[in-house]
């Protein structure tokens, strides 16, 4: 077929509308690894404009054949991931490969920019895009701050006549309060809110979308879905992954930083969230900010009694042997950085108030999985006299969000015989067998999203502080008291005890990984 765009018209929504995506950092790991495989995928199907075009930065001595074909080369290798599979195909390539460009320099020097303000007009002459342009920077986050005031200053972020100038920028926002705010006022300095998406990709991932519909679209669940009826709820990111290359990066992070205030508070706000008054930016963002203005600010005995750090020795991961932390590149010999952290924390509003939300994340961990846990409380036992409490199952609806994306529900069904006896039994949901899925990184319906203007998915400048706020005192105690203790938990287990105990006195247990 010679225009995939075209044999694909039949999808649900239309196509983004002209527009040209220049993508800073476009020889890196994200741009070929995700981003290239997502367009293929969004050309596949039918939501790329034929008006569509790339314009790829970097430093790389490249002209723009030798871009296209490292990027050719970088899809075929990207096919091998279930996540993109096929995404690049013979079908798909060709058409994007011919609206690809590239401009080579260096992101803090001015003349980078009238080359990129250049490049800009001829391909808008080229492939009619008109004015429409969204800036991506899969640059390491220190450079956020210094491109958009390069490109304001170019006047590459002035929208004029109708046309629309937007930037995307990746997480972390900041690494504590303070870097969050000089951060959004940097870009603010610069541009709109309105023209900046902040990405967290967790929200591309289907089933964290669906949070809101099977919340607010199911009479069954909204009802129970408060104090009355709910006993905690628990949220993981549990990965396998070891910090590898990212040493350099993760020693001068960790856990907390890397993952609580983006991923794990999205989906913490989604869950807790009251009902938008619709689906549109404003009131749903709205209701989310809301969810973090009520957690409980903790105190340093908080933090001491509540949070609970741990990082990864040597050991067995999925049967391969992994090195401890200490001993990964780029890793001080005596690091203290975290690479799991589990925290209790209380929602003072009323539909919340007295239900902990227990939250764990983790490097080489025993599994990849990400899920949130709604336990309801238990049921009465009068009538289940001779069966003991631990032999009845708790009633919880889980939402699987990776590896497979789906829900189950487990409750008590009788045993099969002349006897009153309760097992617990599960029925699941899972995409693939009920929808027809296309192939997906998690990036497609962020950029689509991106061009046609709608901000769902996306923090405002105040949620992305709101977050920090909630973890900035469990920096400030770990960094007054730097010699507490630090468990190493083995490399492949479910992480250090302490976590466990962080359940376990208020008379609960984490959901096995």
């Amino acid at each position: 077929m010679s225009e995939p765009a075209a044999v694909s018209r039949a999808a649900a929504v239309a196509p983004a509308p002209p527009a040209i995506l220049v993508v800073f950092g476009a020889a890196g790991d994200l741009a070929r690894r995700l981003l290239v495989p997502a367009l293929c995928n969004l050309a596949r199907a039918g939501l790329l404009s034929e008006r569509f075009a790339v314009i790829g930065v970097a430093r790389q001595d490249l002209d723009e054949e030798g871009f296209r074909r490292s990027l050719a080369r970088s899809a075929r290798e990207s096919a091998k991931d279930t996540a993109a599979q096929d995404a690049c195909a013979p079908d798909v390539w060709p058409w994007l490969s011919r609206r690809l460009y590239y401009v080579r320099g260096d992101f803090n020097a001015p003349d980078t920019y009238e080359r990129i303000a250049r490049r800009l007009r001829e391909v808008a002459a080229q492939h009619r895009t008109g004015g429409n342009v969204l800036f991506y920077l899969a640059t390491p986050p220190g450079l956020f701050a210094a491109v958009a005031r390069r490109l304001g200053a170019a006047g590459l972020v002035r929208q004029e006549n109708g046309w629309w100038r937007r930037l995307i920028i990746e997480k972390p926002f900041g690494t504590d309060l303070a870097s969050a705010q000089a951060l959004n006022r940097d870009l603010l300095a610069v541009l709109g809110e309105d023209q900046i998406f902040r990405i967290d990709h967790y929200l591309g991932k289907e089933t964290v979308q669906n949070i809101m519909v099977l919340r607010f679209a199911n009479g069954l669940f909204e009802p129970l879905w408060n104090r009355d009826h709910v006993d905690h709820v628990q949220i993981t990111v549990a990965e396998t992954v070891e910090v590898g290359r990212r040493g350099r990066f993760y020693d001068a992070t960790g856990a907390l930083r890397d993952m609580v205030p983006n991923h794990l508070f999205q989906l913490l706000s989604l869950a807790a969230m009251e009902p938008p008054s619709c689906f549109n930016a404003a009131a749903v963002r709205a209701e989310k900010a809301k969810v973090l203005d009520a957690v409980h600010r903790l105190t340093p005995t908080d933090v001491r009694r509540d949070v609970v750090r741990g990082q990864y020795g040597a050991g067995i991961v999925e049967g391969k042997a992994v090195k401890a932390y200490r001993d990964a590149p780029d890793v001080a010999p005596s690091s203290r950085t975290e690479t799991y952290v589990a925290m209790k924390l209380m929602i003072d509003n009323w539909r919340w108030a007295g239900v902990p939300f227990y939250l764990r994340t983790g490097k080489a961990l025993a599994r990849r999985r990400t899920e949130v846990v709604i336990q309801f409380k238990q049921a009465p036992l009068s009538l289940f006299r001779d069966t003991p409490v631990e032999r009845l199952t708790a009633n919880d609806l889980v939402l699987h969000i990776q590896p497979d994306e789906g829900a189950s529900l487990r409750f008590n069904a009788k045993i099969p015989g002349p006897s009153v006896r309760a097992d617990g039994v599960e029925m699941t949901f899972n995409y693939r067998d009920y929808f027809r899925s296309a192939p997906n990184t998690g990036y497609e319906t962020l950029i689509y999203d991106c061009m046609i203007g709608d901000a769902v998915l996306f923090n405002r400048a105040e949620d992305i502080e709101a977050g920090w706020r909630v973890v900035q005192p469990v920096l400030d105690a770990w960094a007054e008291d730097p010699d507490a203790a630090l468990p190493i938990y083995p490399a492949g287990s479910t992480g250090p005890p302490e976590a466990e105990a962080l359940l376990g006195r208020d008379g609960r247990r984490w959901r096995a990984l």
